[in-house]
């Protein structure tokens, strides 16, 4: 059913100027012009396709100014920029025939940095290497394996009081469109969500491409959904304004089922207590983790209702599970050995 409604498999060509453009922060489909710029990418002989992301909220490029979205700062008119240097002078050129725009392969506003970035390529290839950030005891977070030879952590996942994404009270009519960048310490001191932290930064990170988090993970049900997020913490004391020091910014966020861990099409039962690796990839990023912030990761297994509660045991279908059907589970993230839990960072080595 689904493979008829996409139109994946008809991006096989590049015929006309195409600029794709999205938000870092879209919440309502930021997978989806990322995957056509890079559908497309691949046909592209004529260099005829471009990319743009900003640090936008769902059509945030087309409106307003863009220097804020909800209480973060971008330190410029990021939207009005789009509009007047890039939009308005892309249309131009290919429609009335006027100068160029000089377009780079992809435009990036770097956040954190706070400034936009002509890419060659993207995701970028030159100084760029993947560093594994790893799991740690004690809540740490480093780019070193774990030494411990038997280690995990663990919670209680209840479908009866599910992690909400985002602080309560959640109000139908407001807050949905900046929730992504939500301060993230509500669900820290939730029993059920699981925080990892780096020390604090000596130097800039800059993180420029796609993530991808890998979670050997454990449940003691028959399905599961484990969620991911990366998240920028702002030093505590943080000069340049005060209301934004100990900020937790989701900079990275998705889920992965686990019934749909070995097919798609084919769901099945996740063996119980039983160490499964999860790959959770998010579609792009570019961010600087400034020198004195911190990097967090926190693991939960319900995002509620932005993800509708998994019961926990396997059911054919879960929007007939019945009440039964929902029960606890005993969820372990490892973190020994090969089953080392981390995050693939693509760090940029050297200034581009």
């Amino acid at each position: 059913f689904w493979k008829r409604q996409g139109f994946a498999q008809w991006l096989n060509r590049v015929t006309v100027p195409t600029l794709n453009v999205a938000g870092w922060w879209d919440q309502e489909d930021f997978y989806g012009p990322i995957t056509i710029y890079e559908l497309l990418e691949r046909h592209d002989k004529e260099n005829k396709n471009f990319l743009v992301v900003g640090p936008w909220n769902h059509g945030g490029w087309s409106r307003g100014d863009g220097r804020k979205l909800g209480p973060v700062d971008f330190g410029s008119e990021t939207s009005t920029f789009y509009r007047k240097e890039v939009q308005a002078k892309f249309l131009a050129h290919y429609l009335k025939d006027k100068p160029s725009p000089n377009l780079p392969e992809a435009l990036t506003f770097q956040t954190g940095a706070n400034q936009w970035v002509r890419n060659d390529a993207w995701p970028p290839k030159q100084n760029v290497t993947a560093r594994a950030l790893y799991f740690q005891e004690k809540g740490g977070l480093t780019f070193e394996p774990p030494k411990d030879a038997s280690a995990f952590d663990s919670y209680i996942s209840d479908p009866d009081n599910p992690v909400p994404y985002r602080q309560r009270p959640i109000l139908l009519r407001s807050g949905w469109s900046t929730w992504q960048v939500n301060d993230q310490r509500f669900a820290s001191n939730r029993p059920d969500v699981l925080s990892w932290e780096t020390e604090v930064l000596m130097d800039d990170i800059t993180v420029s491409g796609k993530i991808i988090a890998n979670l050997f993970a454990s449940t003691s049900g028959t399905d599961s959904d484990w969620i991911v997020k990366l998240i920028d913490v702002y030093p505590e004391g943080y000069t340049a304004d005060p209301t934004m020091s100990g900020y937790q910014l989701m900079i990275a966020g998705d889920v992965m089922r686990g019934r749909y861990l070995k097919s798609i099409e084919k769901p099945q039962p996740i063996p119980a207590n039983t160490v499964q690796h999860y790959k959770i990839g998010f579609p792009a990023n570019d961010h600087v983790f400034k020198k004195g912030h911190r990097i967090k990761v926190q693991v939960q297994s319900s995002w509620f209702p932005l993800i509708d509660r998994n019961p926990q045991k396997f059911v054919p279908n879960i929007y007939l599970a019945k009440e039964n059907d929902f029960q606890k589970a005993t969820q372990r993230v490892y973190r020994m050995g090969k089953q080392a839990s981390y995050i693939t960072l693509p760090v940029v080595e050297a200034a581009r």
